[in-house]
């Protein structure tokens, strides 16, 4: 094959920051003058961040679109190709002449590896290689306890990160692109078959997800023109449009933290301080998350507090199945599992009790729960969906003890009290009295008729008892106490 001539270009190897705005990767290829060759590499699972869910290469795959479509803009276009990282590389190097390649680091432990590999074999070959920060708003070798140690409470490391001062400020998208006068050839997006077929069960998801670095700016300005006056108290209501959606697009780094972070300064004066605060200490939360995931690589796999590896989880394909349909008969669990399904995402309040109600009204291991929110969430990230689901098992640094259960009828009158989330959701009990709506089991018969409901038929009984499953979570978690 001929050897194709780009003087000197630069590869722009794209991975989770799919952006042209704050890619410092990115300023820095154009600023050097040099032709920008933009790549995304579909790695092998075992490769990278691992395998992606299926809800994500859906969402990969219309970003990857609005990616490609916004370089084209600019004159250039975005090369796609599969393989290993190291393989591909090589192949466009020596198609295209390359002498440099940028990135912006990853830090899930997969990717660190694959990446610290390929720079030793790369500047091994005379190859430039630049790496930049940005997924993150401090790189997570950076904060320490007084002892030099990583963080393992929260609490500590929020104060830490407030000390360290702001982070650095965001870097303006590139003004100017050189490109090469010919690219080095690319797979096409169509080939890789990231999209459902039959059946499409992501054909909901476009009623709520707009993918993309443009949407994702748009979500950011309207939530902090409409949204961020009222977090702090609206934010664990599920029915209440309250929260900033972010999630995936920070996923995915179609939007930086530090551009995020950006947004919320100087608003003191229209906005109390109790929402800013509580906004950025969910920023703050995913970098703790990536923090314990750098300092703790098997965060996904392993339990933190290893006294946990003895815990008597319990096999129960039923009771996992019911849960992953959203057929409990709790309602609350079931319209957060059925949102799941529907759009690709779920309230975080309902992501806690969903969890609880695997982990201890089931007592199915943590780890199934996890996998299953990996393939199932357009938002699953590797250090906040582990992270995550090891604070509801307590089982994890800084985690919520295992003995606080959330009981799931309490919580949805709690967090969802007249039940329109949950009739959002569970159509099949929508016309049931607000005072059984989340509580079917205990609605008179009459009560059920009129609202045309058979339980057992129309809408499940409850799968477990939730006071026994309480006694027999503690039961197995004393046991596990007295044998430490």
């Amino acid at each position: 094959m001929a050897r194709e001539t780009v003087a000197r270009a630069v590869i722009v190897w794209f991975r989770k920051d799919l952006r042209l705005d704050d890619n410092r990767a990115l300023h820095a290829a154009c600023a050097s003058g040099r032709p920008v060759i933009p790549l995304y590499i579909r790695e092998p699972g075992e490769d990278g961040t691992g395998p992606l869910g299926a809800a994500q290469a859906w969402w990969l795959h219309h970003s990857l679109h609005g990616l490609d479509a916004t370089i084209r803009k600019h004159g250039g276009k975005l090369v796609l190709a599969s393989g290993h990282a190291r393989n591909v590389l090589a192949d466009i190097i020596r198609r295209s002449g390359a002498e440099a390649i940028f990135w912006n680091r990853r830090y899930d432990p997969p990717g660190t590896a694959i990446d610290t590999r390929l720079r030793h074999e790369l500047e091994k070959q005379a190859i430039e290689v630049r790496s930049f920060s940005g997924q993150l708003l401090h790189e997570p070798t950076i904060l320490k306890t007084t002892s030099g140690t990583s963080y393992r409470v929260y609490g500590p490391f929020w104060r830490a990160l407030e000390e360290s001062g702001e982070p650095e400020a965001p870097v303006d998208p590139p003004q100017r692109f050189r490109f090469p006068q010919q690219f080095p050839a690319s797979e096409t997006l169509a080939s890789w078959k990231l999209l459902p077929q039959k059946p499409d069960w992501a054909k909901s998801f476009p009623d709520m997800w707009t993918p993309g670095e443009t949407a994702a700016h748009e979500k950011l300005r309207d939530f902090v023109e409409n949204g961020l006056h009222g977090y702090s108290s609206d934010r664990d209501f599920p029915g209440k449009t309250a929260t900033s959606l972010l999630s995936p697009h920070l996923a995915f780094g179609e939007i930086s933290p530090a551009r995020v972070w950006e947004a919320t300064k100087g608003l003191s004066r229209r906005i109390p301080s109790d929402d800013l605060v509580r906004f950025r200490r969910e920023l703050a939360w995913r970098e703790f998350s990536y923090h314990l995931l750098f300092h703790f690589p098997e965060l996904a796999r392993a339990n933190w507090n290893d006294s946990f590896d003895g815990f008597g989880w319990r096999k129960d394909e039923d009771g996992f199945h019911a849960w992953c349909n959203g057929q409990t008969g709790y309602p609350i669990v079931d319209a957060g599992m059925r949102q799941l399904w529907r759009h690709g995402w779920m309230h975080n309040r309902v992501r806690m009790i969903t969890a609880s109600f695997l982990v201890k009204d089931l007592l199915i291991d943590w780890r199934r729960g996890e996998a299953w929110f990996r393939d199932t969430l357009v938002d699953a990230d590797p250090a906040n969906n582990a992270a995550g689901w090891q604070w509801v098992a307590g089982s994890g640094a800084d985690a919520s003890p295992f003995f606080r259960i959330f009981n799931p009828v309490l919580q949805g009158e709690k967090f969802d009290a007249a039940g329109g989330y949950i009739r959002q959701f569970v159509p099949e009990i929508a016309k049931l009295e607000d005072r059984y709506i989340h509580r079917p089991f205990d609605a008179p018969e009459s009560v059920l008729e009129r609202a045309g409901i058979r339980l057992g038929e129309t809408y499940p009984n409850p799968i477990v008892d939730h006071a026994m499953a309480r006694r027999r979570a503690l039961k197995v978690f004393n046991a596990i106490k007295d044998a430490a």
